[in-house]
């Protein structure tokens, strides 16, 4: 590979005169890794300018060692200010880090982990608590405005908003919906099933969790119109009595072996 040199401020002579020390550098630097052919230089300032050598490393590959060097007016040698491990236009880099809160999916959450939530989750809004200055109220008031709401079944800071029931329906529906086979060949519908426990409000006018162990949907929630072949109404005919037809050989009464 031929260097090439790269202009946008004029070359320091003597700084690219100094190849070999920028070389030693890059070797104290690379170790065992090594230092392959010299790519070129690049003046940064008139009085300094940095070296580029091909890093030789099979892990590597596009990689560049860079050594930047600055002399001072009047000096007629140059000092080694930094080397670097660089990557060029071709080198395979890691991808570019995202934060936790856009990589986590769902079910990511184990036992043990803590998932925070963000105050601006659009899944949430404000619950009723009794107001925002009711901390700063009275203790006595402050306390006899918790039992109000509590014994409402109020009290939560937040609650699911519009969307964040909207979101949640439109997820049950594809894993509970009408629209996979098992609805399709169901004998009939979770609504009329004995199995059905709907949920409190008002999400259970929509949706509610099956309870038959039996059943791939146990446990999970389940749309009104969702079905399969558990259901509580599917019933076995009761047979009438079968009479058994003689046997060929008593073996009761008899009195003999039958093999002599």
């Amino acid at each position: 590979m031929a260097p090439v040199t790269v202009t946008k401020f004029k070359l320091d002579t003597v700084l690219l005169a100094a190849q070999d020390q920028a070389r030693q550098a890059a070797e104290e630097q690379a170790g065992d890794w090594g230092v392959g052919e010299w790519l070129g230089a690049e003046a940064d300032s008139d009085l300094t300018l940095t070296h580029s050598f091909a890093c030789p490393h099979p892990g590597y590959v596009g990689w560049r060692w860079t050594v930047a060097m600055a002399r001072v007016p009047r000096a007629r040698v140059g000092t080694i200010t930094e080397v670097d491990l660089m990557p060029g236009d071709t080198s395979l880099l890691a991808p570019a880090w995202v934060p936790w809160s856009q990589r986590i999916q769902p079910g990511d959450v184990r036992p043990g982990m803590v998932l925070p939530t963000a105050d601006n989750d659009p899944r949430l809004e404000p619950g009723f608590t009794g107001g925002e200055l009711a901390a700063d109220e009275d203790p006595a008031e402050w306390a006899a405005t918790r039992a109000v709401v509590a014994e409402l079944g109020l009290g939560r800071e937040r609650v699911l908003s519009d969307y964040g029931r909207t979101s949640a329906a439109t997820r049950w529906m594809r894993q509970g919906g009408p629209d996979d086979q098992s609805s399709r060949l169901a004998p009939g519908e979770c609504i009329t099933c004995g199995y059905f426990v709907r949920l409190a409000g008002a999400l259970g006018n929509v949706f509610g969790v099956c309870a038959n162990e039996y059943s791939p949907s146990d446990g999970r929630v389940v749309s009104v119109d969702h079905g399969c072949g558990g259901h509580s109404d599917t019933t076995v005919e009761p047979s009438g009595e079968t009479e058994m037809s003689a046997p060929v050989f008593d073996t009761v009464t008899i009195d003999h072996p039958i093999f002599d």
